[in-house]
Parts: structure tokens; C-alpha cells; sequence
């Protein structure tokens, strides 16, 4: 990457900034990574990067780590999802404090420390849940959507607020912004190792009809959409980055059970959904069918996965020999306790 040579990562242990980090890292470039917990820096250390420890929500710590840090360029993945998922709203309180008063402080931090380049993780959500249509969205001439339910209003809210801040900072002048909106994230690390556990298990039904129309993003193509951003992302611009086929959740949980040979996930009314997890329904239920024509066109990226059936394939495959290999690892111990 021609314009970067040394890069900070805040939120280098999530589900984007991990892969993120080690990407970076293949990339020969120099890499920090940002994490409010000290206990994760050695974990950042075991990635080839420089960790840095500081909370996104102190302001002056978070900037005298950044300004420490000396970046040419900071990615924005900073979240706080709880592993499990976010399955109601107040699961992204913290979140939501981060992408408003977070993203203040990091964006004030770079731009102290001469950072010019600035990527923030965004999300499709930002067209705000409910019917969309079957047209993809896209995000030149696509105002978002005020169609949120009211417990939901601040969660769309603030990745708005995050978006915002990010563009006024950039017409200011003093970061070149570029904001990439991920759909659902999927992948190893990325949620459907959970997903796979429960499939195969049989816990992992199908609320209601299931027919709500997502765009996914496997996490290795989001690794790549950041990295091509941190290279020819037009500063000030939006860009969708999912695969090529929105798909119905139902058939998303099908194929994964198919690729896993799994039993196939069976139905819960959706009433029942709504109580268990509200906020994940939210996201089965709504139509938010997203284009990646920007982004394939400025970017210079393109999805190693193209649809969810040859991302659920690789992560089916990655399943099965990290399973493998799990059976080997036990029988060796058991061969060395019977020796013993």
C-alpha cells in the first residue's frame, strides 16, 4: 500500500480486526493494534503488530496512546458485541457509546497525530431496518431509511453519528475519510463457528418464515475491502461491501447445515423469536438488500467469495479439519496417558 506504511488498528482483537491485523501484517506493513484490554496485548503481540492499550471511551488516554502510536493511517473496527451475538438492543449500549463518543475521541486522536487516512467500520443498517424492496441499495443517491423500530432508533442512530463524524472530520480537512458499510459478517471467527456448533446440535432454529433478505460479508473479503480502502478508497465516500447475492436467512441456515451435514435447522414461531432474541429478529425480518458495484468499481475489490454458498463451503471445510485435527490431538493424549 503505497500511501501507508505504518497503520493503528482500534479494535485489533475483534472479529475484523484480528484477520485485519495479520492481513496488514502479511502486507509487510507496520501495524499497531488498539485494545482497551491489557490482557489481550499479547495476543497482538502473537499477530506481528505493536499492541497499544487504551479505553476508545478516555478521551485522553485513547489520544496519547494514538499520538504514542505515530500512525500513517487508523482503521476504525472498534465495537463491543457480546460474543454470543447482540440478541436484544441493550446489547449495543456499549457499542453505541463507542461509534459516537469513540469515534469523536479516535478521529481527534488521529488527526493530532498526522494520521491522514482514516477507515471506519460501518454497517448496511445504516439504511435502517424494515421492507427495502428487492432493489439493492446503493450508497450514491440512497438516503437512508428512517424505517427503524423506535428500540432500535439509537443503534441506527449512532452508526449514522459514526458516519457523520467521519465525513465532517474529512470535509474539515483534517482526515481523508472512507467508510466501508459490511453486511452480516460470517466466517471462522466470525460468528459461524457458533452457528455450526448449534446446527450441529440441533439448536439453532429458524424463526417464523425466516425470509428476511440480508447481504453477508465473509470475513476474509472484509479483511481485503480494508485493505484495498487503505489504498484507493476516495476520501469522503461510502462504499457497501458484501457479496454479489442477497439471501434469505433460512436458506443461508440450510446451506451451512448441508455443507456441515448437519440436520436441517427446523422452525420456531416467530412470536417465540421476538421474546428469545428481538434484535436478532429485527434483522431476520427486514429486506435490506445491499449493491457492491461502488465498491468493486473504486476499490479495485472483489469478493474472494462471491455468494454465501462458496463462503459456507470454505468455512464447512475449515470446520472439518479443525475437527480432525481436535480427534488426533485427543487420541495422542490418550496414547500418551496410557504409556504413562
Amino acid at each position: 500500500m503505497e500511501h501507508t506504511s505504518r497503520v493503528l488498528v482500534a479494535g485489533a482483537t475483534g472479529a475484523l480486526g484480528r484477520p485485519l491485523v495479520r492481513r496488514l501484517v502479511e502486507h509487510g506493513v507496520e501495524v499497531a493494534g488498539l485494545t482497551r484490554h491489557a490482557s489481550k496485548a499479547q495476543l497482538i503481540s502473537g499477530l506481528g503488530a505493536e499492541p497499544v492499550v487504551a479505553d476508545a471511551l478516555d478521551a485522553a488516554a485513547i489520544t496519547a496512546a494514538v499520538v504514542a502510536a505515530r500512525p500513517d493511517a487508523v482503521v476504525h473496527a472498534l465495537t463491543a458485541i457480546p460474543k454470543r451475538g447482540p440478541l436484544r438492543a441493550g446489547d449495543l449500549d456499549r457499542t453505541n457509546r463507542v461509534r459516537r463518543a469513540g469515534t469523536a475521541n479516535l478521529l481527534a486522536a488521529a488527526t493530532l497525530a498526522g494520521a491522514r487516512r482514516f477507515v471506519a467500520e460501518s454497517m448496511v443498517f445504516v439504511y435502517g431496518f424494515g421492507d427495502h424492496g428487492e432493489e439493492p441499495l446503493t450508497e450514491d443517491g440512497a438516503a437512508p431509511s428512517d424505517q427503524a423500530k423506535p428500540w432500535l432508533a439509537e443503534a441506527v442512530a449512532s452508526v449514522r453519528d459514526l458516519e457523520a463524524q467521519v465525513l465532517s472530520a474529512t470535509t474539515r480537512g483534517e482526515v481523508d475519510g472512507v467508510l466501508l458499510r459490511f453486511g452480516f459478517f460470517y466466517g471462522v471467527a466470525a460468528g459461524t463457528d457458533l452457528m455450526a456448533r448449534l446446527l450441529r446440535r440441533r439448536l439453532l432454529p429458524v424463526p417464523g418464515a425466516g425470509a428476511g433478505v440480508g447481504s453477508w460479508t465473509h470475513i476474509e473479503d472484509a479483511t481485503a475491502a480494508v485493505v484495498a480502502a487503505l489504498a484507493h478508497g476516495r476520501p469522503g465516500e461510502a462504499y457497501n461491501i458484501v457479496d454479489d447475492e442477497p439471501v434469505v436467512f433460512r436458506e443461508f441456515a440450510r446451506t451451512l447445515a448441508r455443507e456441515l451435514g448437519a440436520p436441517e435447522p427446523y422452525r420456531i414461531p416467530a412470536w417465540l423469536g421476538r421474546l428469545l432474541a428481538p434484535l436478532l429478529m429485527a434483522g431476520l425480518e427486514s429486506q435490506i438488500p445491499v449493491s457492491n458495484a461502488k465498491a468493486r468499481r473504486e476499490l479495485q475489490w472483489s469478493p474472494r467469495f462471491p455468494t454465501y454458498r462458496e463462503g459456507l463451503g470454505n468455512v464447512a471445510a475449515r470446520q472439518s479439519r479443525g475437527h480432525e485435527t481436535g480427534i488426533v490431538a485427543a487420541l495422542r493424549r490418550d496414547r500418551r496417558g496410557a504409556g504413562s
